[in-house]
C-alpha cells in the first residue's frame, strides 16, 4: 500500500462524524451475534482493500453489521463476501476463493475493493447526511487509485455514488444510464464502468442474481484489464 493509502486509511477507521453509524456500529460491536459471541468486532469505520496500483475497482455499499463491521475488512465475513471472492479467485484476481478474517493470508492482485459507506447503517439505509459526510473518504481512495481503468459497481447505490464522482472529472453520457446488471459503459477517457447486482442475499437466495451472472461481471473485467496490455 502507499503512504498515501495508508494515510488515508489511518484517518478513515477513527471518523466520528456520523452519530447514528457510530452508536449503530459499536452497538452491535457489543452486543454481537451469537454465533460471533467469543470474537472481538472490529466496530470501526472499514478502509478499501487491495492492490494500491490496482486496474480494477470493485464498489459496494457499506460494510454489514456482523461481516466486515465485525472483521474490519470490506466483505469479509458474510455472505456476499463469499460471493464477490469466489469470483474474484475465479477470475484471476484473488489468492484464494474465500475472505474470512484480515489475517487469512488473502491478497488481491490488480483488484481493489471498496465502498461508498464506511461504517455499516440500520437496515442498509444510510442517510443522505451520511452519504455526503463519506463521499470524502470515497472520492480521495479513488483519486489515488490512479491505475484504475475498469469499475465494477455492485448495485445501484454503488452505480451512483460512482457516477457522482466521475461527474467533476470526465464527460459522462447524458442522461445517466438506467442501472440494470451486466451493463458495460465505456466513458470518453478509456475506462469502463460494468454493473451488477449486489450479491445480497435478498438477491442471491431469491436468485435475482445467480453465481454464472455474476461470475460473468468479473469474467468481462478480466478481459478489459487484459486487453489494455495487449498489442496493437
Amino acid at each position: 500500500m502507499t503512504p498515501e493509502l495508508e494515510q488515508l486509511t489511518a484517518e478513515i477507521t477513527v471518523c466520528r462524524r456520523c452519530p447514528r453509524l457510530v452508536a449503530w456500529r459499536e452497538e452491535v460491536a457489543i452486543e454481537k451475534r451469537a454465533a460471533f459471541a467469543d470474537e472481538e468486532y472490529w466496530g470501526r469505520p472499514v478502509p478499501g482493500f487491495g492492490d494500491a496500483g490496482a486496474e480494477l475497482v470493485i464498489v459496494g455499499l457499506a460494510p454489514a453489521a456482523h461481516g466486515a463491521n465485525r472483521t474490519g475488512r470490506m466483505f469479509t465475513g458474510d455472505r456476499s463476501g463469499e460471493w464477490l471472492y469466489r469470483a474474484l479467485y475465479e477470475s484471476g484476481f484473488a489468492s484464494q476463493p474465500e475472505s474470512v478474517g484480515r489475517d487469512d493470508g488473502l491478497t488481491l492482485t490488480n483488484a481493489w475493493v471498496t465502498a461508498p459507506l464506511r461504517c455499516a447503517p440500520p437496515q442498509n439505509k444510510p442517510q443522505p447526511a451520511e452519504r455526503d459526510n463519506c463521499a470524502g473518504w470515497f472520492h480521495r481512495e479513488l483519486d489515488l487509485l490512479d491505475s484504475a481503468s475498469v469499475y465494477v459497481t455492485l448495485g445501484q447505490y454503488a452505480f451512483v455514488s460512482l457516477w457522482h464522482y466521475m461527474a467533476d472529472s470526465v464527460a459522462l453520457p447524458r442522461p445517466r444510464p438506467k442501472f440494470a446488471h451486466g451493463e458495460e459503459i465505456p466513458l470518453v477517457d478509456g475506462r469502463t464502468i460494468l454493473t451488477s447486482f449486489h450479491p445480497s442475499q435478498q438477491n442471491t437466495f431469491t436468485r435475482r442474481l445467480t453465481r454464472e451472472m455474476f461470475a460473468g461481471v468479473f469474467e468481462r473485467a478480466r478481459d478489459l484489464t487484459q486487453l489494455r496490455h495487449s498489442g496493437p
